[in-house]
């Protein structure tokens, strides 16, 4: 293998991770079961969740996702191996809301395995594993869709009554 050949495969294993983290946030369920060849599997023991095959991770990320008020999940860059089917590893950073009222911050780890195929590297298998879990509850909030109404900050509450 060429090292520019190297060079090419790394940078498109790379965006493979980051086009993961994209269609989780922007919940394109479709689009991150595309990342996985056909009998691939992601797979979240401390969820736990086993996802075998494009449409059952679509299917589960669905399940997943509905769950959510708010997700946002940061790819760091990890190892990559090349050597045929190869192995690497993403630190992920995750910050979260349930609709429920879990919320959390954890970094975590997928450990990965992926295959070049005709349309590009695919992932074969995902792991993940939380190394940091901090469930104190979050300061912040996801923002308000368009024209909803705001409350008003804390200290500029009219008094009892209406009237300032």
């Amino acid at each position: 293998m060429s090292d520019l050949q190297a060079i090419a495969d790394r940078v498109e294993i790379e965006a493979l991770r980051g086009e993961f983290s994209d269609a989780a946030m922007m919940r394109d369920r479709a689009r991150l079961a595309s990342l996985f060849t056909p009998d691939g599997v992601l797979r979240m023991p401390n969820i736990p969740v086993e996802l075998a095959g494009q449409e059952e991770i679509r299917a589960g990320g669905e399940r997943l996702q509905d769950q959510w008020e708010f997700f946002v999940q940061n790819t760091h860059p990890g190892t990559i191996q090349l050597d045929g089917d190869t192995a690497g590893r993403a630190y992920i950073q995750e910050l979260a809301r349930t609709r429920d009222g879990r919320q959390g911050l954890n970094y975590a780890i997928y450990h990965d395995r992926y295959q070049r195929t005709p349309d590009g590297w695919k992932f074969t298998e995902r792991v993940y594993e939380v190394r940091y879990l901090d469930t104190s509850p979050l300061a912040g909030s996801a923002p308000r869709p368009a024209g909803a109404p705001a409350d008003p900050p804390a200290g500029n509450m009219p008094p009892a009554g209406g009237r300032r």
